[in-house]
């Protein structure tokens, strides 16, 4: 089994590229975010195109060439410790191919994201690097919790978090011990069949999604399932379903975990064996904990939950 590395923890001072791999963003979406940076004793670095626009059927931030530039100078410039994505949306499936990590292998960083950056933390992974799952710079419509960022910052500094979590009635016992895959369903699904997909044998995986039709939910479960994923992986964490189905907008906290979402899910995996965990706080969600994406879980599931790497 390949080892994986994980990055150093930061000093004081320390740079931290702020990139944007895939969606428009504006610079008042990211002001907080990047003066958050500052006040924890870091140097955030802007990417030359971090607030470029190219539309072309979605609003990218910049073409694929200038999204790739940035990313590419984030990974392998020595000066910069840690990059912290400015948001998902869509693109990062442009730039995978083009990736170059010369640099990067002789001084790995942690990269910060989720959502459409699923895609580079596989990509990543398969090359042997942890990644951090987590909230991106820009806050979402819903807010972000203090903690969750927090604990971010914990992790760049070399604390890896532990979690207890109340149990869920789809909540299947057991006591493992693996590497934590996988990122968002979308993504995931996205990449099955191809060199860029996450290896499941033996894994954790991790699920979460935003804005997807019940159906489609199904369809991606249905497609892990056709591809032997859930007869290769030794448990399931699923974090938030929001605005699933008729995709209204959530009232509360508490619906980004989509019971019927949930149940669906439940329902598909229930002839396997392995422990299973509904309501992590991960996702499109406020209270965005983070994941290390190539971090070593220890699972236990009982009456209450825990998660420590």
């Amino acid at each position: 089994m390949k080892k994986i590395i994980f990055p150093k923890p930061l000093k004081k001072g320390a740079k931290i590229a702020v990139i944007s791999p895939a969606g428009a963003v504006d610079a008042s979406q990211l002001e907080k975010g990047i003066e958050m940076i500052k006040n924890r004793g870091f140097e955030p670095v802007i990417g030359e195109h971090l607030y470029s626009k190219f539309s072309n059927g979605y609003s990218y931030a910049g073409t694929e060439e200038e999204r790739l530039k940035d990313m590419n100078w984030a990974l392998n410039d020595n000066e910069i410790s840690a990059i912290w994505a400015s948001r998902g949306g869509y693109g990062c499936q442009h730039l995978v191919q083009h990736l170059k990590l010369k640099k990067f292998t002789e001084n790995p960083k942690w990269y910060i994201g989720y959502s459409d950056n699923t895609v580079i933390q596989s990509y990543l992974l398969n090359k042997g690097f942890a990644s951090i799952h987590g909230q991106t710079i820009k806050t979402s419509s819903f807010g972000v919790t203090d903690e969750s960022y927090d604990m971010i910052f914990d992790v760049l500094k070399g604390k890896m978090p532990k979690y207890a979590l109340k149990s869920h009635a789809f909540n299947k016992q057991g006591n493992i011990e693996g590497e934590l895959v996988g990122g968002n369903l979308a993504l995931i699904y996205a990449l099955l069949g191809t060199k860029y997909s996450f290896d499941f044998r033996n894994k954790i995986l991790f699920i979460e999604d935003i804005g997807e039709n019940f159906y489609a939910l199904d369809r991606m479960i249905m497609s892990l399932e056709l591809a032997g994923v859930f007869g290769k992986i030794k448990g399931l964490i699923v974090g938030g379903m929001t605005n699933m189905g008729d995709e209204k907008e959530n009232k509360s906290y508490e619906e980004s975990f989509d019971e019927f979402a949930y149940k669906l899910i439940s329902e598909r995996i229930s002839k396997y064996k392995f422990p299973v965990v509904f309501g992590f706080p991960n996702g499109h969600i406020k209270d965005n904990r983070p994941l290390i994406i190539g971090g070593n879980v220890k699972l236990q599931v009982k009456d209450k939950v825990k998660i420590e790497f």
